[in-house]
């Protein structure tokens, strides 16, 4: 009886070690328990980070999100957030999901909020988003992140917020911000857009994974106005949306996907949290492994 219980017991033990031997880490769910801390970064704000338990490598690449909201609502920890976060963890990465100043609230962000305004609104977002990494970079030992392999990722305003801290970082009104030393390994936005596609250049440029609906009434799937204002409008501010990105990172032979819905509006800034296991594969074979890909896919909610 034991001798057939032994056996049983090498046979299972044999088919887990298959199983796990055919499971690529930062593809597959290799984890099935996560942990969640919560840190202040700065003043107020505050990130949470999450991270495999028991995982035993010293330098994970970290995925730090940055939710939506039109810069007046939103939080680190909704739903869709806590969600992607966990998903993402359990395949092995360090993720931060941030909080960061809501300097909307309240207020306008339309074609009545005067364009400086707006440029103020990314200028902070992008110093909220620097501080939360560098927060993160100065605690790489203990955290057990490689500051060389950090990803941003960013809902609406903070997709906008995410790629302007990846292709801005000259800009005259970003250019003194506080960027880490080391340059962003690749950056994944739903239904976002930045100031300028000019300062996306060869000292800027990084891969990108791009999710829009190409009927975005609020962010612009091409170069266009912001809320697609009039000329004549306080709000007046000409942006690159998603297509605009992947099309000047095509002319810098950089690779992208370009994920679009002929059909779809700005909720491809909700749907897209769902596409984890898409998302880990982009990151795993192109920003980890350096995998040549440059593609526009269709897509369907």
């Amino acid at each position: 009886m034991s001798l057939k219980i032994s056996r049983s017991l090498w046979w299972f033990f044999m088919l887990c070690g298959l199983l796990i031997q055919g499971q690529e880490r930062y593809k597959d769910s290799l984890f099935s328990n996560i942990q969640m801390k919560t840190f202040t970064y700065a003043d107020t704000l505050q990130l949470d980070f999450y991270s495999p338990k028991k995982d035993t490598v010293q330098k994970r690449p970290l995925l730090l999100l940055v939710h939506g909201g039109g810069f007046a609502s939103g939080k680190k920890d909704n739903p869709l957030e806590e969600e992607f976060c966990t998903q993402m963890a359990y395949k092995g990465y360090a993720v931060a999901s941030i909080s960061y100043h809501l300097t909307r609230k309240g207020k306008s962000f339309g074609c009545d909020c005067p364009a400086e305004e707006k440029v103020t609104t990314f200028r902070t977002a992008t110093e909220d988003v620097l501080n939360a990494v560098n927060y993160l970079v100065d605690r790489k030992n203990t955290l057990k992140i490689d500051p060389r392999k950090i990803i941003l990722a960013g809902s609406s305003a903070g997709a906008e917020a995410v790629l302007n801290t990846a292709y801005m970082h000259f800009h005259h009104d970003f250019k003194d911000l506080p960027f880490p030393n080391d340059k962003f390994a690749g950056v994944v936005s739903f239904s976002g857009a930045v100031l300028s596609t000019d300062y996306i250049t060869k000292e800027t440029v990084i891969p990108a994974l791009l999710y829009h609906g190409k009927k975005d009434k609020l962010v612009p799937y091409k170069t266009a106005p912001h809320h697609y204002c009039e000329p004549n409008a306080e709000g007046y501010l000409v942006l690159g949306g998603s297509y605009a990105i992947a099309k000047k990172l095509a002319l810098l032979n950089t690779a992208y996907i370009l994920m679009s819905d002929p059909e779809g509006n700005h909720d491809w800034a909700n749907l897209a949290y769902r596409r984890t296991d898409e998302i880990s594969n982009f990151i795993k074979d192109v920003i980890l492994e350096g995998s040549f890909k440059q593609s526009k896919i269709h897509l369907a909610p």
